[in-house]
């Protein structure tokens, strides 16, 4: 079986994105697993620019993975979609200033990581759950944004590049119970892109996190694997081990069964632990069984897509507690009359 289609999630500041390309074995790597890099754009620097043009030389594809400044929620999401539209005016001049080429765009749809930080404090959390919920009925603000970001897409596809986006699993069961509040709760935007990748990473829901990729890798045009050791920090949010060699080459085999690309998270943490050597030498023919909590995966999810197609139609709610309550009181009528 031929290996699957690589792309290296990076996420670095300008010096130390400078210094892992300074090493010219990291470049070889690449072009031999015929891999490409998905480069976190946190700066507009010369640096960054540098590094994108050494990839550019060395003929290793690159995607502009597009962020934003911390205080402005560092990922795209409903409340900051003119950020995001103003930043990637800015991405376009510095491209066109420092002659860059790409070879896509990719939208990091997450919630504000202002609010991630802010649920772990218990006086912020407060105001954060008023916030979410007053979010949760507010259907022209998740409109509004959904339209705003497809037109950003739009822009970017008259540009000439192709959109990735990068999202949350959970989408998909939004997309089955045919609703919106969980998007319009945590600020999620369901993107039409080119591709788009789900973040199935196993590290952060073991010990079912084979199986939750095994479950969803079908749905996806590249899946998610992750996280090898790195990534923005997150002050306040538990930091839980990297994948071992042995979860990731599992993750990987799991991706091959399923006929799926791969979008490993991330570069740095896989030089860091001695991946990339591995990789040259992996055997992706060498077959993997299906993880044990498959069945269970696919219960929480239809849970999920139930209680999210609730949640989108209370009345639904209402009616059945109606008609209990109605049920409950004629019940006690007729035992009253015996």
């Amino acid at each position: 079986m031929p290996q699957p289609k690589l792309t290296f999630f990076t996420e670095l500041d300008s010096e130390r994105l400078t210094e892992l390309f300074n090493d010219p074995s990291l470049i070889k790597s690449l072009q031999t697993l015929e891999a490409s890099v998905s480069l976190g754009i946190l700066d507009l620097s010369d640096a960054r620019a540098k590094v994108v043009r050494k990839l550019n030389k060395a003929n290793i594809p690159v995607i502009a993975w597009l962020l934003l400044p911390k205080d402005e929620g560092y990922w795209f999401n409903t409340g900051n979609h003119r950020q995001a539209a103003a930043r990637y005016a800015d991405f376009s001049k510095w491209t066109q200033a420092h002659k860059l080429n790409w070879a896509g765009v990719g939208l990091d749809i997450e919630m504000d990581i202002n609010e991630f930080t802010g649920a772990m404090d218990r006086q912020r959390a407060r105001v954060l759950a008023k916030t979410l919920f007053q979010r949760s009925r507010d259907r022209q603000r998740a409109e509004k944004a959904r339209q705003a970001y497809q037109a950003l897409v739009d822009q970017i596809h008259r540009d000439g590049y192709l959109v990735e986006s990068y999202q949350f699993p959970v989408i998909n069961e939004e997309r089955r119970a045919r609703a919106t509040v969980l998007g319009r709760t945590a600020g999620l935007v369901d993107v039409e892109a080119d591709r788009e990748v789900l973040m199935l990473y196993s590290s952060f829901l073991r010990p079912i996190g084979d199986a939750v990729l095994w479950s969803y890798a079908p749905e996806t045009d590249s899946v998610g694997v992750g996280n090898t050791g790195g990534g923005v920090e997150i002050e306040g949010v538990i930091d839980l081990p990297p994948l071992t060699w042995e979860e990731f080459s599992r993750d990987l085999r799991l991706c091959v069964a399923r006929q799926k690309p791969i979008h490993i998270f991330c570069l740095e943490g896989c030089v860091a632990q001695g991946f990339l050597p591995r990789l040259l030498a992996f055997d992706w023919d060498e077959p993997v069984e299906p993880p044990a909590g498959a069945v269970k995966v696919r219960a929480i999810r239809t849970g999920i897509a139930t209680g999210l197609w609730l949640l989108e139609r209370p009345w639904v709610i209402l009616l059945s507690l109606a008609t209990l309550i109605g049920l409950g009181f004629l019940f006690d009528r007729s035992q009253k009359k015996k």
